[in-house]
């Protein structure tokens, strides 16, 4: 049977493998032996077993069966106890916290933000256990065998936790309780916390995941790896995070790796994997926007973009040369097209790729003026960097001689490059300093690629194994540049490719390289309402996909979904500009900017409404209409903001599709003559944008006129457009 050790450099560490090991020893949930209700603490016990070899009618099983140890001297126990701890947060909120090991808690999470209040708690003791409750939510706990119930305020049973008693199946492993496995090639403890799953049980979440947005009968791993693509299970943006259709969320508190199995090896079975010998488990209930408010309260909140960054992103792969990015500039201002931001990506160093974090000198003659004078015309720079060094780079040696790289604990580097710390503060603050510069030199935001390849074997300044340095390697890197870029600019802002539980704090973040194809487009989409639903406002990707040439059809639908995305942006393999296509597709595509620019005033006013609450602007339909059971498994539309539902066109030359429309009256966008029923479906084609957007009736859609960019907008001209 498998183990979760990974095969080559950078493979998802999966750890619920390790759960399903005929060789490891397993520690299944027993009953607690001591519980105290004035600090809502106790001892929970586990009871030793193994899987056995089994064999019937010509088939092959591995059941529990409990076994004894065998070790010398005999001071190990057979049925160990272990500290457990609930707290109660504002008024939906519970923690579960159990510590399976002597390793203590962080005491300063860089996942949490803020002061967590707890809130009073009602106590109800009883002979079997103990019920606890706050305002909306309560755990019913039973001593034995060890369970806790999950309630929201109405006295509804959500969810509980599963011990062996509640295997109905032929096999006493299924479904699998809350238990831990102690692995046999080096006594490591892994945790499993599994709870119950209800016959009509949707999930969504886990961060920006590109497989189905409905995670349901999915096993989902959280292991940060660059996917190359958008049509993979491998995620940029994993995150410890998922809510329930049920009315519940549940955060995993940890940046070790975690599976989330939802029903995967048994339906009615959702269980968390969690690779320490920690379990800290925040449990939040309420409607979809009640559990994000709870969460995003836990670990952070954007803020919002400045308003210029909400306008076009200009970018390929790459602009070289002062001469092109002034050659870029210029059309876009000649063909009419409003744009905001040029992207300089890997080639504004003197050698492509290799990052200096300096121009080059031969083809950028006066980079201080250049980013003056694209200022002076409404144009905003940003600029590509890596936190990897090559050994041709002029900076490796320096920071491999400043200990400021990941090394191996024994002198040496873990992989061929130096790959920058983001433990160790010294190291931060010299990577800072080189920002610096370029911010200081008139630069407004540093693309903060790649991220997802810290060593699983390196050695961190912060002490941590790699087990625990991996996931967290995104958010340290987030905030180094978000840190460094508000300082200096006032601005708080990046792109960003990888992120970690508590990014969403540093926006934004952008979907990677999707392939430039329909289902690329879709892969696209479900991962940006993933991440919606995973406390990121803002999210982003690359118009046309990122590969190869965009082809022409795909980029004009694809453009329409960049029109409804918090931000647009342009970018991939060459050309991307929109003269370089035809004369029609120029047109078109100044047409669909031109009303992405009236819709800002609408987009901004949603932006803050969604930073405010921890909403995605990206809405998946579930999200905003949790009750209409036709919403839980759509996710090739999506409401943008409160009041606009986007359709999308996923085929080749389509100008027509199927549209669900909740309750209500829906009034098309470009044409307010077309007035649709809601609560059904309807066939619905697409204007002169490329796609289908409605808003509900009634609706006041703050519209501006026209400007080449954000700093042209006449705030005093906004007017409300009513349907």
């Amino acid at each position: 049977m498998k183990t979760s050790t990974s095969a080559y450099l950078g493979e998802p560490f999966d750890c619920s493998e390790d759960f399903y090991s005929i060789g490891n020893t397993y520690f299944n949930i027993s009953e607690m032996t001591e519980f105290d209700d004035r600090t809502l603490s106790g001892r929970v016990s586990f009871k030793r077993y193994t899987r056995k070899s089994r064999t019937a009618f010509n088939g092959g099983s591995y059941p529990f069966e409990k076994s004894s140890s065998w070790c010398f001297p005999p001071d190990y126990p057979d049925n160990p106890d272990y500290p457990v701890k609930l707290t109660f947060y504002e008024d939906n909120i519970l923690r579960i916290r159990m510590n399976l090991g002597t390793r203590e808690p962080e005491q300063d999470s860089l996942m949490l933000s803020g002061e967590m209040k707890e809130t009073a708690v009602k106590i109800e003791k009883r002979n079997d256990g103990v019920m606890l409750a706050a305002e909306k939510i309560a755990a019913e706990i039973a001593f034995e065998p060890f369970s806790i119930k999950v309630i929201d305020q109405n006295g509804k049973c959500l969810t509980k936790t599963l011990n062996l008693t509640d295997g109905e199946c032929l096999l006493n492993c299924n479904p699998l309780p809350f238990s831990y496995v102690r692995r046999t090639e080096d006594m490591k403890k892994y945790a499993a916390a599994s709870f119950s799953v209800s016959y009509d049980e949707h999930f969504y979440g886990c961060g920006e995941s590109f497989t189905g947005l409905d995670k349901r009968g999915t096993k989902t791993v959280l292991w940060t790896k660059d996917p190359h693509g958008a049509e993979t299970r491998e995620m940029y943006k994993p995150i410890p995070f998922y809510l329930s259709s049920k009315g519940y969320g549940i955060f995993t508190h940890t940046s070790a790796p975690v599976t989330f199995d939802f029903g995967y090896n048994y339906q009615e079975a959702q269980t968390i994997f969690i690779g320490e010998d920690i379990v800290d488990l925040f449990v939040i209930t309420g409607t979809p926007k009640e559990i994000l408010k709870g969460y995003t309260s836990l670990t952070g909140r954007s803020t919002v973009p400045p308003l210029w960054s909400f306008g076009l992103w200009m970018s390929r792969i790459t602009y070289k040369s002062e001469e092109e990015v002034r050659a870029t500039a210029r059309k876009l201002r000649d063909f009419r097209i409003p744009c905001d931001v040029i992207h300089l990506d890997t080639g504004w160093f003197e050698q492509d790729w290799r990052c200096n974090y300096k121009f080059s000198q031969t083809r950028f003659s006066d980079p201080e003026k250049m980013l003056k004078d694209l200022k002076d015309d409404g144009f905003h720079i940003s600029l590509w960097q890596i936190p990897y060094f090559t050994p041709g780079n002029e900076l490796y040696r320096e920071i491999i001689e400043k200990g400021y790289a990941v090394s191996d604990g024994a002198g040496g580097l873990p992989t061929d490059d130096a790959i920058l710390d983001f433990s160790n503060q010294e190291a931060v603050a010299w990577y800072q300093r080189k920002l610096q510069k370029l911010l200081d030199m008139g630069v407004s935001a540093i693309k903060a690629d790649f991220g997802e390849a810290a060593p699983l074997h390196g050695s961190y300044a912060s002490g941590k194994p790699g087990m625990l340095e991996h996931n967290l390697y995104p958010l340290r890197y987030n905030k180094a540049v978000s840190d460094i870029t508000k300082a200096r600019t006032g601005a708080s802002i990046i792109w960003a490719r990888s992120a970690w539980a508590g990014s969403q704090r540093y926006p934004l973040h952008w979907g990677g390289d999707a392939e430039n194809t329909n289902m690329g487009m879709l892969c696209s989409l479900r991962g940006g309402l993933s991440l919606g639903m995973s406390g990121f406002s803002f999210w982003s990707h690359d118009a046309g996909g990122f590969v190869h040439k965009s082809p022409e059809e795909l980029y004009q639908r694809w453009m329409f979904m960049s029109i409804f995305s918090s931000h647009i942006r342009c970018h991939g393999a060459p050309p991307k500009e929109p003269w370089n296509y035809s004369a029609e597709f120029l047109s078109r595509f100044r047409s669909q900017v031109n009303f992405r620019y009236q819709l800002l005033p609408y987009i901004y006013k949603e932006s803050q409404i969604s930073a405010e609450n921890g909403w995605p602007l990206m809405r998946a339909m579930f999200f905003e209409f949790p009750d209409d059971k036709t919403c839980l498994e759509l996710e090739d539309q999506y409401m943008f903001g409160e009041s606009i539902l986007v359709a999308p066109l996923f085929e080749d030359y389509a100008t027509e599709r199927a549209v669900y429309l909740p309750e209500g009256s829906w009034v098309d966008i470009e044409n307010k003559e077309s007035v649709y029923q809601g609560g059904r479906w309807h066939k619905i084609r697409s204007g002169t944008l490329s796609g289908i957007a409605l808003v509900k009736k009634g609706s006041r859609i703050q519209m501006a006129e026209l400007a080449q960019n954000t700093k042209e907008l006449d705030w005093n001209k906004v007017r409300n457009e009513v349907f």
